[in-house]
């Protein structure tokens, strides 16, 4: 497939390097802004696998305070997330470092999110196919319900993104994330906190 083999990667560098330009303002006062509220590390470093799930390092910048135990008990994640890192995620400025994520050949711009390694082996076999495609920095799963669907919904989504791949839909979903950034809707589960980790398909 053309579009696939040849194209969709020259269109994730060439987008990953004008957003890079046009964004460079955003990125270095909000590194700032995590430097003077959070400190160090400005930027979070974890890996995740990527296409045939082979691991590599995703770069976000940092939303969540040091885990640190008080009185003998682990705060959670939301606990963990701070005002400033609730603004860079409702607005996805978080996610900017990806691009350099792109550039490196890692992800692609469009393609299925890249979860955390240890949820590959709760994956069924058809939940597992999402790994045959680069993941993004959005998807057709974003873009039609994000954290307020289910594990199930997103991976089935996940999987008729890897069988449908074309210009056409990657130019919808572009254009779909848009709205869902400037809205800021589904960034939350349905009990009103992020996504809760995935833990094996329901029986």
């Amino acid at each position: 497939m053309i579009y696939k083999t040849f194209i969709k990667p020259f269109f994730d560098f060439v987008t990953a390097l004008a957003a890079l330009a046009i964004l460079l303002p955003v990125i270095v006062i909000t590194s700032f802004l995590i430097l003077i509220f959070m400190g160090r590390p400005v930027i979070f470093c974890q890996l995740r696998p990527g296409k045939n799930a082979v691991p590599f390092v995703l770069y976000k910048f940092r939303t969540m305070k040091a885990e640190t135990v008080n009185d003998g008990r682990i705060p959670t994640d939301s606990q963990r997330l701070t005002r400033l890192g609730k603004i860079l995620r409702r607005t996805s400025i978080d996610e900017l470092p990806q691009l350099i994520n792109v550039l490196k050949g890692d992800i692609s711009i469009i393609g299925p999110r890249p979860l955390l390694t240890e949820y590959l082996e709760f994956y069924s076999e058809e939940q597992s196919r999402r790994h045959e495609v680069k993941p993004g920095i959005t998807g057709w799963a974003q873009v039609k319900g994000r954290n307020a669907l289910t594990w199930e919904e997103k991976f089935e989504l996940d999987v008729y993104y890897v069988d449908n791949i074309s210009f056409r839909l990657d130019l919808e979903i572009l254009f779909r994330t848009l709205g869902t950034v400037v809205s800021g809707t589904d960034i939350y589960d349905r009990t009103g906190s992020t996504m809760d980790k995935f833990k094996g398909n329901k029986e």
